[in-house]
């Protein structure tokens, strides 16, 4: 394994780049910054490899990374309606970060943006792990997690994650890459990626993308992607659930959800034949289409923009803390959190 310094945050504490490659030309950079995905390879039906998710060059772009380019979110992806929830009868307040609620723990502070503990667990495996103590970022419990990134020879990144808590607490980590399998740095969006969901159901949301707590079925939708659709067939449709998140940023419900490693998504490339399909332990997944994606220069002076990269991070429902109808995402003493997930390219 290669470990090169990154630079230093404007704390001047430095960074490390972990370089994994496997036997047949793939490679994946992370950084002990946030534990993010910085690079990964993959090749296209001539067997070209490139980069296929976005990111930037520099630890400082790291530090703003205003759309999560890459990052482990934790304890808690996604959002949290009134930014405050309760456990064993007590209320926690959290940061109050996207209208009125709680949008992906803590945006400027969160375990993203900070250094994570390194150990190299063989020539393609790295583990990063963080201490959280009680009541940070609003949190309880004293937590330990970790996340252990593993290149395999079959084209395959695996995200093994672990907490544990010595509190009932909200555990709902996740990745938040952005795919884009025309390569990173081509300039083009993602709407002519055509998507597969092993989900026939999502959950709908309000103002703000919170779930109402129901579970609808997508069967005569535009949110439909139990077959092959291209992304942006239907982004804009004037369908409610589109116009509040501005296109698909949705939870969708994992059919045949067994706590085992399923398949869950594939999405394709038609001009470069690259494929990726995505297999996880858990609930749900979050297809977001990079509908927010601000304007900025990412690795390689690409330019990013709006739809640039696709996201499915698997997670367990948003809000479940307040849906007791979901899938409960609240572990603590003898209930430790472990989940796996896998995006897989072909060779």
């Amino acid at each position: 394994m290669k470990k090169t310094e990154f630079g230093q945050t404007k704390s001047g504490e430095t960074v490390y780049l972990y370089e994994l490659k496997n036997n047949n030309g793939m490679v994946a950079t992370v950084t002990d910054f946030g534990a993010n995905l910085v690079s990964l390879t993959a090749p296209d039906k001539k067997g070209v490899y490139d980069d296929v998710v976005l990111g930037y060059d520099k630890v400082s772009d790291y530090e703003k990374n205003g759309s999560f380019f890459g990052a482990v979110i934790a304890p808690s992806a996604n959002r949290i309606a009134g930014a405050s929830f309760e456990i064993d009868g007590k209320k926690y307040d959290l940061q109050i970060n996207d209208g009125e609620n709680n949008l992906h723990s803590d945006v400027f502070n969160g375990v993203h943006k900070r250094i994570w503990k390194a150990s190299e667990e063989g020539e393609n495996s790295v583990k990063f792990t963080i201490d959280s103590p009680d009541m940070d970022m609003g949190f309880p419990g004293n937590k330990v997690f970790s996340i252990t990134y593993t290149l395999t020879d079959d084209n395959e990144i695996k995200l093994y994650y672990h907490c544990t808590s010595d509190k009932n607490t909200i555990i709902n980590p996740t990745n938040h890459s952005y795919f884009n399998l025309l390569g990173a740095a081509s300039g083009k969006n993602i709407e002519d990626h055509i998507l597969t969901l092993n989900a026939s159901h999502y959950t709908p949301v309000v103002k703000g993308a919170i779930p109402t707590g129901e579970i609808a079925s997508v069967k005569g939708t535009v949110m439909d992607f139990t077959r092959p659709v291209r992304v942006g067939e239907r982004i804009e449709e004037d369908f409610m659930q589109l116009k509040l998140t501005l296109g698909y940023d949705h939870n969708y419900v994992v059919d045949g959800y067994n706590k085992k490693l399923n398949h869950i998504a594939t999405v394709s490339e038609p001009t470069t034949g690259r494929e990726m399909k995505v297999y996880s332990t858990l609930p749900g997944v979050q297809f977001y289409a990079g509908n927010c994606i601000a304007p900025t220069v990412g690795k390689k002076n690409a330019k990013y923009n709006k739809r640039s990269g696709l996201c499915l991070e698997t997670q367990f429902y948003p809000d479940s803390i307040h849906q007791p109808g979901f899938p409960s995402c609240v572990f603590g003493p003898g209930n430790d959190y472990e989940s796996e997930t896998v995006y897989a390219f072909n060779k």
